[in-house]
């Protein structure tokens, strides 16, 4: 806490030392060529070459003299006062201690802060009220607790999948299937996570996965899917067709993602 308190007290003053330092620059008078003095110098060179009589001379040294004096007073500024300093520094000061007491008043400064295991202790007290990400750190958890339970990995996977972590979830999908090498879902999971993590691209890792889920399950229709995508990339209008054939029929006819798949189906299909 102290070391708090001593840093917040740096920012203060070096903030007050910034505020300082930008009202010296702004008024410090800009350095720059006198437009004033140029062009009386321009008319004397005028008469000495004899291109300007005596009366056209005085008039126009007149006239340029006139708005010279006129620049000179719309360009002056308020020179700043040998007190503004201490009402900066006074104002940083009061903005500080404001702020000060507001956090003494309504915050709680001598409350130390909950550790993380905690707060997903609590959280797994109420999952229905958790978000994806909170649910994930319950799971996660969870399985630290039983490292060797593939149900447990296989939620994991599906947390953190949900919760916008794909590269985790593949993750979790690899460690259950070290365990359960036969399981046809979590080969598509896994496929699904390494496709998302491709940003909407089926890669060769993924079209793998979705490879090995179909050995095991010729059901499994979401590597189907996702094998079609693959193999219609590739130009492989065969494969397309014997990948999404079988999807297309599962699908009542007046769903709208059988009627895309048709739709897309390249010719000779189902």
């Amino acid at each position: 806490m102290t070391a708090f308190w001593i840093v917040t007290g740096l920012a203060t003053a070096l903030a007050a030392l910034l505020m300082l330092g930008g009202a010296r620059r702004g008024a410090e008078p800009v350095t720059e060529a006198d437009p004033g003095a140029e062009e009386l110098a321009a008319l004397d060179r005028l008469k000495a070459r004899g291109l300007m009589d005596a009366a056209a001379w005085t008039a126009a040294r007149a006239e340029a003299g006139r708005r010279i004096l006129n620049a000179g007073r719309s360009a002056q500024t308020a020179a700043p006062r040998a007190g503004d300093r201490f009402w900066v520094l006074g104002g940083a000061g009061l903005a500080a201690a404001a702020a000060l007491a507001v956090y003494v008043g309504v915050g709680a400064p001598g409350l130390a802060d909950q550790p993380f295991d905690r707060r997903v202790q609590d959280w797994a007290a109420q999952p229905q009220m958790l978000d994806a990400q909170q649910l994930a750190a319950v799971v996660e958890q969870a399985v630290r607790d039983t490292p060797d339970d593939p149900q447990a990995l296989r939620m994991l996977g599906a947390a953190r999948f949900e919760a916008g972590d794909p590269v985790g979830a593949a993750s979790a999908f690899r460690r259950v299937l070290a365990l359960a090498p036969d399981d046809a879902q979590s080969w598509a999971r896994l496929g699904e996570s390494l496709v998302r993590a491709n940003q909407g691209t089926v890669g060769a890792d993924a079209e793998a996965a979705f490879t090995q889920a179909l050995n095991r399950d010729p059901d499994q229709l979401g590597a189907r899917y996702f094998l079609g995508e693959a193999a219609m990339a590739r130009g492989d209008v065969a494969r397309t067709r014997a990948m999404w054939g079988p999807l297309i029929a599962a699908l009542d006819p007046a769903d709208p993602r059988r009627v895309d798949l048709e739709r897309r189906l390249p010719a000779g299909g189902v």
